[in-house]
């Protein structure tokens, strides 16, 4: 009589990991929301720095990330600017900036803030009512003890992330 509970048991457990295992869902969201049947070609050209001060591998690493999260994230196929794409995105590069953030107690500077703001004009040749021109920041802050060049490339790498995020979520995720 033990035995057959014990059975029964150990036969439940192995229906439920087999109906577990058959009942797995993947889902994957990106966030995009565009209509392929429409909407198939996408120019994205560079974004020069016309800031004050200018990081030149600021501009390349901008670029690179902008045109890969288009590449990774969509199904667009990717244009050289002036090929008349479904969908354009052209602009510069306005500011790289740092500024003292946090003064401490014997008065110099303890945080330092690091802004990149980018002007994007975005081009829907497929609905002009989408167009518009708009301005994308990210920034960071970062210890005063320490040199801007030893970590503007990570903080770089991270504000460039944001920013494309941003240009993304503000050109073909109409959600």
């Amino acid at each position: 009589m033990d035995w057959i509970k014990k059975m029964m048991r150990a036969f439940a457990l192995i229906s439920l990991l087999v109906v577990v295992n058959a009942c797995s869902v993947s889902y994957k969201f990106n966030g995009a929301s565009i209509n392929y049947d429409k909407v198939k070609t996408i120019s994205i050209a560079d974004f020069p720095i016309k800031s004050e001060y200018v990081y030149a591998p600021l501009a390349t690493k901008f670029n690179e990330d902008l045109k890969d999260i288009f590449i990774r994230q969509t199904r667009l196929q990717l244009l050289k600017p002036n090929q008349n794409a479904d969908l354009q995105i052209d602009g510069e590069i306005t500011g790289y900036n740092q500024y003292n953030q946090a003064v401490s107690a014997d008065g110099y500077s303890s945080e330092t803030k690091l802004t990149i703001t980018v002007n994007v004009r975005f081009v829907n040749n497929t609905n002009h009512a989408e167009d518009f021109e708009q301005q994308f920041s990210a920034f960071r802050t970062y210890d005063s003890s320490q040199l801007l060049t030893a970590v503007q490339d990570g903080l770089i790498a991270e504000m460039t992330k944001e920013i494309t995020d941003q240009i993304f979520n503000a050109t073909v995720a109409n959600w």
